[in-house]
Parts: C-alpha cells; sequence; structure tokens
C-alpha cells in the first residue's frame, strides 16, 4: 500500500464514546494480510440467543464471504454466533480460492469461538482479484478469543478500514418502559461507494431483544432512506455488507410498533452513512441533495442520484463554482420526468433559477460565495408530483485520482 491519505478536512473532531452493547466482545490482531504496524483483522463473538439481520451489495460479482453471509441470514438464531473480519484483501474475483478461504476462515472461527460454523460470518475488505492468505488469518484466531474484551469496539472499527482517513462510529439509547437500550455500530468505507444495498463494512450492535424476522424488516426498511441514499463515485462494491446483530441481553422485546427503537436505529445508520460520505476519497465538501415535486418518490431518487453522481456537478462543487447549468444537465440526462420549463433550483437558501430560467434576482457573487462553504445543499423542485427524494455525497477532487493510482502499490 501507499502512503496513508491525509485525514479529511470533514472528518468529526474525535471518535464518539461508544457503550459497551452486553453480549457482544470484540478482539482485533495484525494478520499482515495486506498492512504491516497496524492491527487488520477484528473478531465479534455474539451471545446465544442474538439474531443478525443483514443487507448486502447487489453487484453480480459478489465476493465469496457475502455469498456465503447471505445464504447465513435468517437462519437458527438460539446459539452464540462471530463476525470475522479483515481488511486489506476483499477475497472477489478469486475463484475457488475465494470459496475455499471462506469455508477455512468460518471452519477456524468457529472451533476457536465455541459456535456454531452456520452461525460465523465473514468480512473482507480492500484489493480485488488476489487471493487470501487465509491462513495469516486462522493462525490469530486463539489470540483473537483470548484477548476478546466488552469495550474493544472502537479498536475494531480501525481494523476494518482500508482507505478510510478516520474510523467511523455511532450510538445511541433508547428509553423502554423505563428501561435503557443501547445501540452501536461501526463502519468503514471511503471509496466505491454507490452501495445498492447498505455500505461498504457497517456492523451495528443492540442489547434489545428483536425476533429475527422483525429485526430484518426494520434494517431493510431504514436502509432505504440511510445507507441506499449516499454515494461517493458512483461504483457499487463487490463486498459491500451491513450486519446488525440483537443480543436480546437487555430482555426488553422489540416488535414492528417500537417507533422509538426504529428511530434510534435510524439515527445511527444516518450518521455512519453520512461519515462514509464525510470520508470520501479526496473529498473537501459534504452536500446535500434534494429533490421535490417529482412524479414519484422513485423517481426523485433517481434525479437526485444523477446529480451526487455526475462528474461535473461534484467538479464544480470543489472549484466552488456556483454553475447550475451542471444541474440542470443532470436532470436532463437522468431518464426520470421533467419538464424544463418548471423547474426550480435553489443553492442553499439561494433561488438560482425557476420556471426554466435563472432567477431575475440571482445574484452570482452571493452564490459563489455559498460554494466555499464546507457543507453545501442543492435543492430542485420539478413541480410535477408529490414525489421527493434526499441523498448525500462530496465533490471530486484530485485527491481521489491520487488515493485510487495508488492503491494496490
Amino acid at each position: 500500500m501507499g502512503a496513508t491519505p491525509p485525514l479529511s478536512p470533514l472528518a468529526p473532531a474525535a471518535f464518539p464514546e461508544l457503550p459497551v452493547i452486553n453480549g457482544v466482545r470484540f478482539a482485533t490482531a495484525e494478520a499482515g494480510v495486506r498492512y504491516s504496524g497496524r492491527t487488520d483483522v477484528m473478531l465479534a463473538t455474539l451471545a446465544e440467543g442474538t439474531t443478525i439481520a443483514g443487507t448486502f451489495t447487489r453487484s453480480t460479482t459478489r465476493s465469496a464471504a457475502v455469498l456465503d453471509c447471505q445464504e447465513k441470514i435468517g437462519g437458527s438464531s438460539g446459539e452464540g454466533a462471530a463476525i470475522l473480519v479483515n481488511s486489506g484483501n476483499a477475497n472477489a474475483f478469486t475463484g475457488r480460492n475465494g470459496l475455499d478461504a471462506v469455508k477455512a476462515l468460518t471452519r477456524a472461527t468457529a472451533a476457536a469461538a465455541g459456535v456454531p460454523e452456520a452461525r460465523v460470518f465473514t468480512s473482507s475488505t480492500g484489493v480485488i482479484g488476489e487471493p487470501l492468505a487465509h491462513d495469516r488469518i486462522t493462525v490469530k484466531l486463539d489470540e483473537l478469543v483470548g484477548n476478546q474484551s466488552a469495550d474493544g469496539i472502537d479498536a475494531a472499527a480501525r481494523a476494518i478500514m482500508t482507505t478510510d482517513t478516520f474510523p467511523k462510529g455511532s450510538a445511541t439509547s433508547v428509553t423502554v418502559d423505563g428501561q435503557k437500550v443501547r445501540i452501536a455500530g461501526i463502519a468503514k468505507g471511503s471509496g466505491m461507494i454507490a452501495p445498492d444495498m447498505a455500505t461498504m463494512l457497517v456492523y451495528i450492535f443492540t442489547d434489545a431483544m428483536v425476533d429475527q424476522p422483525v429485526l430484518q424488516s426494520m434494517v431493510s426498511a431504514l436502509n432505504r432512506k440511510t445507507f441506499n441514499c449516499i454515494t461517493v463515485d458512483s461504483d457499487t462494491s463487490t463486498s459491500d455488507t451491513l450486519l446488525v446483530a440483537a443480543t436480546g441481553a437487555s430482555g426488553i422485546r422489540m416488535t414492528e410498533a417500537s417507533v422509538g427503537f426504529m428511530e434510534g436505529l435510524r439515527k445511527v445508520m444516518l450518521d455512519l452513512a453520512h461519515q462514509v460520505v464525510r470520508d470520501g476519497e479526496g473529498a473537501t465538501k459534504f452536500v446535500e441533495v434534494s429533490v421535490a415535486g417529482a412524479a414519484s418518490d422513485d423517481e426523485a431518487r433517481t434525479h437526485a442520484m444523477a446529480i451526487a453522481n455526475s462528474p461535473l456537478v461534484k467538479t464544480a462543487i470543489a472549484g466552488e463554482d456556483a454553475n447550475w447549468g451542471r444541474v440542470v444537465m443532470a436532470i436532463g440526462k437522468s431518464g426520470a420526468r421533467a419538464d424544463r420549463d418548471q423547474l426550480a433550483i435553489r443553492f442553499g437558501d439561494i433561488l438560482v433559477a425557476s420556471d426554466g430560467w435563472v432567477n431575475p434576482d440571482y445574484n452570482e457573487a452571493e452564490a459563489a460565495a455559498y460554494m466555499k462553504n464546507q457543507e453545501l445543499e442543492i435543492h430542485v423542485d420539478l413541480g410535477l408530483g408529490g414525489g421527493t427524494a434526499v441523498v448525500w455525497t462530496c465533490d471530486l477532487t484530485h485527491g481521489y485520482i491520487d488515493i485510487n493510482a495508488d492503491y494496490r502499490s
């Protein structure tokens, strides 16, 4: 690997203090999968009775680890479980070697952690197309099991990083019947972000009791408004995985009607999703794109993603150029319905264009000054119906090229 990229200017001031989630323990190790002098493997073991839900990449070139996890989601939840993650190698596009590596990892983890192999979930992230030296990981499993601790989630967040410039964590608590339920999660991701599922790698833990079908329904629904609404570069990874584990240690049961719990889970998921965008490779601007007045919510999302993914829009943002014509272009190319003469566009609170024409009161200097902000909002009203969508993206700078040109060296 090349030199570590500098810390994103959009990074939070510090890693948040995450609460202990009863029923889960963490450990990390230096396995030397690709990196040297840093941890690159994390293990999370989960108590008996833990339920696990997940969403995964829709890529047709999914990694062996993703395929294995997909088969296991929804299985028995009466026994313990484990999540094993390595960074540096994606174990994707490696043919039979990939399947053999996953089998070796799940079998060895099951033996070391004392859980069924059907309850071991693995993830790999990093370079595509290189066989995974899984023996470097399996030889570390006894060390990992022996070093587990309930408060190791922050170290786990660091071990799963690749081109990330900062570890990503988020937490909240929800009071139910006078008792507190805790939710905490970690994520990695900064490039190859347009998930069409969840995002990169994300692991969220809660001490709530949630039946697996209920948890899966919650995660799938919330994913559509959080991780599935971010983009850095329009590229969908082979390895994207989101796992949510409910240990049940609090003894407080959640149902489909548990609105407070759903809102807490949404907050953690959205915060992690935003952090991924803020760590977009080379990013200097965090951008919210909102579309209203579309023929449907789906068409609003199509327009929003066309704007958020446009290299011309993103480079204009990087150059602090209030080039609203590029927004018009992105709308026109999206394939969703639009009427040029009903369009309205705002940069923040500045009305740039309306009724298919530049606003007579538009002030270029005012808009240029707005574009210097680190956080920007682009609003579009199509004037066709009630469809709405909000997505989040970042700018596109030369830093993106530098990071990716150096990725395999």
